[in-house]
């Protein structure tokens, strides 16, 4: 109406609309009412959870973000005012189970994960895969290392081939920083480089129990699957990548400052895998694990 009243005469416009002059003058005198302040003032806090949540974030992750806040809002309202605002959170593409190098006549461990309960707390079931990024120098590969209990990346490797150093490098870093106990259950698929004897050996070097996945059936390794799926859509497709470096570093800011400390989860009750962990104490033992392997090595 303001726009047609700036073209054309105020009062030709209202005749045509068939509303009166006075009552369109008393509206452009209005105030705004208190609902329409409320949302404008909960729009900003939208608009600033969207970007704490770098742009990925729909409408349930924005709303528990407030509700941290102590900022009273529901899920529809936010999910409307978004809208309006034309903010969308990324959506995870569809799941596609992604083909492995499996026909070899390396050893193949049965699948431990099927026949064991969810774990019920950190380092009891680690879960692995390998996955690729296209970038103007190439194709680089990606393994990564997950906690099931807690759904952190507690290890991860990239490489510009898909030999079994590449997933010997991640469970390493992993070891390292984690330090879990002996009987650890390891799933992964039945790739050549998991089935090699330079992996098999560092797993039996660490007490570590493995796993594989069916043959054909990657929805046993689901969470790392969908892992893979949300590192893609809100981080890997939304730029071209000139090169592995480039790449690798946003990956590291992507794993290590966004997803394992920020990003809300649903499957942890909203809770980013660090606060999960530290909500169960997991923080607190693995600095006195290193504590005292650091005095067993002095």
């Amino acid at each position: 109406m303001k726009t047609l009243a700036v073209e054309f005469p105020a009062r030709a416009v209202c005749r045509v609309l068939g509303v009166s002059s006075s009552g369109y003058y008393d509206w452009l005198k209005r105030q705004p009412s208190k609902r329409q302040l409320a949302n404008q003032e909960l729009l900003l806090l939208i608009c600033q959870a969207y970007e704490q949540g770098r742009k990925t974030y729909g409408s349930p992750r924005v709303t528990e973000m407030l509700k941290r806040q102590n900022q009273p809002c529901g899920r529809h309202r936010v999910a409307r005012l978004m809208r309006q605002a034309g903010l969308r959170g990324v959506q995870k593409p569809a799941f596609r189970p992604r083909t492995t190098e499996s026909k070899h006549p390396l050893p193949i461990a049965r699948n431990r994960l099927k026949e064991s309960e969810a774990p019920s707390e950190p380092n009891r079931v680690w879960v692995t895969d390998i996955t690729y990024i296209a970038t103007l120098e190439g194709w680089l590969y990606l393994a990564v290392v997950m906690d099931l209990c807690s759904r952190k990346i507690v290890g991860w490797a990239t490489a510009d081939h898909l030999k079994s150093s590449l997933v010997k490098e991640a469970l390493r870093r992993a070891l390292v920083h984690r330090r879990p106990p002996p009987g650890l259950l390891h799933h992964s698929d039945r790739g050549i480089q998991y089935a090699s004897q330079d992996y098999r050996s560092l797993l039996q070097l660490h007490q570590i129990v493995a796993s594989m996945s069916a043959q054909g059936n990657c929805y046993d390794n689901a969470s790392m699957e969908s892992f893979f799926s949300r590192l893609k859509s809100e981080l890997i497709h939304r730029q071209t990548w000139r090169s592995h470096a480039e790449v690798t570093l946003a990956i590291f800011d992507y794993v290590e400052t966004f997803y394992n400390r920020q990003r809300l989860h649903s499957s942890l009750n909203y809770q980013s895998p660090t606060e999960f962990e530290e909500q169960h104490g997991h923080a607190d033992r693995s600095r006195k694990q290193s504590a005292v392997s650091q005095l067993c090595k002095n």
